[in-house]
């Protein structure tokens, strides 16, 4: 156990007939940066929950520091950091006093309370908005705020629930700067998102459908292992027109747009490039085709309708 944060066996929650966690196995690596991936309903809270020890399993075992969630719940939430969407604030305290007031929330010891303050402000970049009232400060600012209140107790294990929900792009990149700078000091970190470009920085991920992981391992495995097609983008004249003409095609087994272009997937494996382009000028208007790798978006999409199907 001490190689591994987290550790799940055949978890499972039920809530009377709805079973929201089902017989989920996966474990977390100490100083891993961990992405939690899935739809809306697809069991990622429930499951949080249960390792934080806010709720217990109906069946199935669990570690959270080598703690047991089902008996141990005090020790876990002594050991971990919990940051959600919402930021829990209090918009008309200052910073500063957001701050201290988590400290005492987290008992931390009267004779480094200063020091931890100081701490927090400095790596979250606050140290001049330290009297700042926190309801006038930006989406970004708040994000850093709560993520120092999350680990004034310099938490072993960090839970981030869409931490990067609501915050632009130039605040998501600075956030996940704070994230690897824990990592690299040995937090652990468990984060939940929705978007696909931040999996990207997650060591391993999984992807949760269902109540149930249908996907997990690194970015590239993900590519190479569960999408078993080629896929190419399509730059043509009036895309979203093309769509249902491009779906017609017997060995184009899915078209969808991205941004200006469409993605097409392939299910011939030993289709060239130039009979591909051949047979799409019949349908459209070609500006530019190519092969390319697929996103980790491409990867969801195709292994979420493919459980969808199955169903």
């Amino acid at each position: 156990m001490n190689e591994f944060a987290v550790k799940v066996e055949n978890l499972t929650k039920k809530f009377d007939k709805f079973t929201a966690v089902d017989n989920v196995n996966f474990t977390v690596r100490r100083g891993e940066i961990f992405g939690f991936l899935g739809p809306n309903g697809a069991g990622k809270s429930t499951t949080i929950r249960m390792l934080c020890g806010l709720i217990t399993p109906t069946e199935g075992k669990g570690w959270v520091g080598g703690y047991d969630i089902s008996t141990e719940s005090e020790s876990i939430k002594k050991i971990i950091g919990y940051m959600s969407q919402k930021f829990s604030l209090y918009q008309d305290l200052t910073v500063e006093e957001n701050i201290r007031f988590y400290s005492g929330v987290y008992n931390i010891k009267k004779s480094i309370k200063k020091e931890r303050m100081e701490w927090i402000l400095k790596m979250a970049g606050l140290t001049e908005k330290r009297k700042t009232l926190t309801s006038i400060l930006s989406g970004g600012w708040k994000q850093r705020l709560a993520l120092g209140c999350a680990i004034i107790h310099e938490p072993q294990i960090l839970f981030l629930d869409e931490p990067t929900s609501g915050v632009d792009p130039i605040a998501r990149k600075d956030f996940w700067e704070l994230i690897y700078d824990l990592s690299g000091k040995g937090v652990t970190v468990f984060v939940t998102t929705h978007y696909m470009d931040e999996a990207e920085y997650c060591d391993r991920m999984s992807l949760m459908y269902g109540g149930k992981i249908i996907a997990l391992g690194t970015s590239m495995e993900l590519k190479e292992k569960y999408f078993p097609y080629d896929i190419y983008t399509l730059d043509c004249i009036n895309p979203a027109d093309m769509l249902p003409e491009l779906r017609k095609v017997p060995f184009i087994t899915d078209a969808a747009l991205f941004g200006q272009f469409i993605h097409i997937v392939v299910r011939e494996k030993t289709m060239t490039l130039e009979i591909l382009k051949e047979t799409i000028k019949e349908k459209c208007e070609i500006e530019n085709l190519e092969k390319i790798t697929p996103s980790l978006e491409d990867v969801f999409v195709w292994l979420i309708e493919k459980e969808k199907n199955e169903k």
